[in-house]
């Protein structure tokens, strides 16, 4: 536990999306591990999970993240 506890802090106008309650609310009351954002509108951090769906699904089918190497070819130890 901390000993020392900072005040979680946001700018006004800044929204963000509470995973742990599944709520909007404007500055950040949770804690940051619990939360998504900051979004500039209330209206994108209600969507805030679908958007996170639309990434995760872009970048588990993007090539250029996947790995397409056998294992074949020389490590970079051995490239030394």
């Amino acid at each position: 536990m901390a000993l020392f506890k900072r005040p979680t802090v946001g700018k006004p106008g800044e929204w963000y999306y509470c995973l742990k309650h599944q709520t909007v609310e404007e500055g950040p009351e949770c804690r940051a591990a619990d939360r998504l954002g900051p979004y500039a509108t209330r209206e994108e951090a209600a969507h805030a999970m679908e958007t996170a769906r639309e990434r995760n699904l872009e970048w588990e089918t993007d090539p250029k993240w996947h790995d397409t190497d056998t294992g074949k070819g020389k490590s970079a130890a051995e490239d030394e």
